[in-house]
C-alpha cells in the first residue's frame, strides 16, 4: 500500500473521530439542566446576569490549588449523585460545576429542579452539604480550553479590571464554573464569575 493511501486513510479516520466528538459532545450536553440565569446586559468582554435561587450539593476541600481541588471535589460529589448516598439514589448530573474561589476552595454541583432539599438521599460522606443560593447577580468572563490555576487567575484579573473600567462594583466573591466533562476534548468552556454588589 503506498504512502500516501496509508496517510489518507489515516486522516480519515482523524477526521472521524472529531466528529465523532462534536456529535457527542452536543448530544450529552443537550439533555444536562443548566444553572438557571437571565442575560441583563452584554460587554465585549464580559456579561452580566441575574441567576435564579437553587440549591447545591457541596464539599468543603483544603487546598485552593485548582487541579487538586477539583480533583478531590469532583470524586466526592460525582459519587453522591452516581449512588453513594443512603438511598443508593442516582441524581443527574448538571452543570456548570462550580467552585469558589478562596484559599479553600467548596465545590458545588446544582441539584436538579425536580429535587427539594427533604426529597435529596442523605450523603454516606458527612463532608457533603445541601446549600440553598439565592437569587443573585453575576459578572462572568468565558474563556476556552483546560482551565488551570494559572489561567483562572489571569481571567478573575480580566473580570476585576473590566468591572473597574466600567464602574461596577463587586463583593469579591469570585467562582470558576466549568461546563465540560473531564473526557470532552473539544469545545471545553470554563468561566470566572463574581457576585455584583
Amino acid at each position: 500500500m503506498k504512502l500516501k493511501t496509508i496517510l489518507i486513510i489515516l486522516g480519515s479516520i482523524v477526521a472521524l473521530f472529531f466528529i465523532a466528538q462534536i456529535i457527542y459532545y452536543y448530544s450529552v450536553q443537550s439533555g444536562i439542566e443548566t444553572y438557571p440565569y437571565t442575560l441583563v446586559k452584554s460587554y465585549d468582554d464580559i456579561e452580566i446576569r441575574k441567576y435564579e435561587a437553587s440549591l447545591f450539593t457541596s464539599v468543603k476541600l483544603n487546598s485552593s490549588n485548582y487541579k487538586k481541588a477539583s480533583s478531590e471535589g469532583f470524586s466526592v460529589l460525582a459519587g453522591y449523585i452516581f449512588g453513594d448516598n443512603k438511598e443508593n439514589k442516582k441524581i443527574a448530573m448538571t452543570s456548570p460545576v462550580a467552585m469558589t474561589l478562596e484559599d479553600s476552595t467548596t465545590m458545588l454541583f446544582m441539584v436538579p429542579r425536580q429535587f427539594k432539599k427533604d426529597d435529596l438521599p442523605a450523603p454516606n460522606k458527612k463532608d457533603i452539604e445541601f446549600k440553598d443560593m439565592p437569587a443573585k447577580t453575576m459578572a462572568a468572563i468565558t474563556f476556552g480550553g483546560w482551565a488551570n490555576s494559572e489561567k483562572i487567575e489571569r481571567y478573575k484579573s480580566k473580570l476585576k479590571a473590566a468591572l473597574e473600567a466600567k464602574a461596577i462594583k463587586h463583593s469579591n466573591t469570585f467562582y470558576f464554573f466549568g461546563y465540560n466533562a473531564p473526557f470532552e476534548m473539544i469545545h471545553r468552556k470554563n468561566e470566572v464569575v463574581v457576585e455584583l454588589q
